[in-house]
């Protein structure tokens, strides 16, 4: 079993690698759910990381939801382009049709662009598959088109309550791509994970730091909520921001060690 982490910094890449993890998720704005980083920062998180673990870039121009128009396809295909040529392992994107269907033309355009660019970029396909009408219809689709590995939570707001799902999606899989069990995922969550055959589970590891109250900061492993972050009684905060908790990602690490020593 793998640990990715999503990360929004080049520190939170450096923290990731020294703490053990396999892979990042490079992204920007957590609190809106993710989107793409900039070039800036893929250059620096590459610096940062000096080769101990994988970087893979979120494709994702805006917030919202995964049904995307032709220009902003046209923005994902450049990200892809220039995210790979400047070292990416990996791209992360997912985009979906009206009916909850993957988007195939959206789907096929940024697989070509990522091949393309590097012909063994590795591909995975986010959770807006947690959005498909049918997630084990959406995952055939997927394999067919070459997907390295899947970001799921099982279609279910976490990973935890999507178990089962997740493990008939690793069946229906066969090995031919990853099932990786994301969002909503906690450190107790990590043993069935690995029980139910799955090959990776991602964390966002975040703390929240803030210049206005420190005493608010708190660690949290919950997924992409996209709310506005809340300090408690001082409502939404405009000085706080997340960070990667090097604790969260050391337990995690530990887990999954723990695992692998039983198998």
């Amino acid at each position: 079993m793998k640990l990715e982490i999503a990360v929004v910094s080049a520190t939170g890449a450096g923290t990731a690698a020294s703490e053990g993890a396999d892979r990042v998720e490079l992204c920007s704005s957590l609190e809106l759910g993710g989107i793409t980083p900039s070039q800036g920062l893929m250059e620096a998180s590459l610096e940062h990381v000096d080769g101990r673990l994988e970087i893979h870039a979120l494709i994702r121009c805006r917030p919202g939801d995964f049904r995307y128009s032709a220009s902003d396809v046209d923005t994902m295909v450049h990200e892809t382009r220039h995210l790979l040529a400047q070292g990416a392992h990996g791209v992360v994107f997912g985009a979906l049709s009206g009916e909850g269907d993957v988007d195939l033309t959206a789907t096929r355009r940024l697989v070509d662009a990522a091949r393309e660019a590097n012909p063994d970029a590795q591909l995975t396909f986010h959770r807006a598959i947690d959005q498909a009408m049918d997630p084990l219809a959406v995952l055939d689709e997927l394999l067919a088109l070459g997907f390295t590995r899947v970001l799921t939570s099982g279609h279910e707001p976490s990973a935890g309550a999507g178990l089962p799902t997740l493990e008939r999606m690793v069946q229906r899989a066969h090995g031919d791509a990853e099932i990786m069990a994301g969002g909503g995922l906690t450190l107790e969550d990590i043993p069935a994970m690995h029980a139910a055959g799955l090959a990776a589970v991602h964390l966002s590891a975040k703390k929240v730091v803030s210049s206005r109250a420190d005493s608010s900061a708190r660690a949290d492993s919950s997924p992409h909520t996209g709310k506005p972050i809340d300090v408690g009684s001082h409502g939404w905060d405009p000085t706080a921001y997340t960070v990667t908790d090097r604790p969260t990602v050391r337990s995690a690490r530990a887990i999954v060690n723990a695992l692998l020593v039983q198998q």
